[in-house]
């Protein structure tokens, strides 16, 4: 098994990713979370401190609501690829 690939060491890269199934374990918590998703146009966004407050299994849909500002916003869950600065592959 290769230990490195283009330069970069295996076990850093792994250590800074988490499975989408993983993922969801920390999005059902109550807890806050920061997370990176892309936007229907394109957008990179970033939202820090907030909660998911419904999912939708058959839609993949996620709501949220920022702590701060008290919005409520809605991504579907395959726009998420980071969640506390850490990756999330599928």
């Amino acid at each position: 098994m290769p230990t490195a690939v283009n330069g970069y060491n295996l076990k850093i890269i792994f250590m800074n990713s988490i499975h989408i199934s993983t993922a969801r374990l920390i999005l059902n918590r109550p807890d806050p979370v920061d997370i990176q998703l892309w936007t229907s146009k394109g957008e990179i966004q970033e939202w820090r401190r907030c909660i998911c407050i419904k999912y939708d299994h058959y839609k993949g849909i996620r709501k949220f609501k920022l702590l701060d500002s008290n919005q409520i916003r809605q991504t579907r869950e395959c726009c998420i690829f980071g969640l506390n600065g850490m990756e999330v592959f599928m």
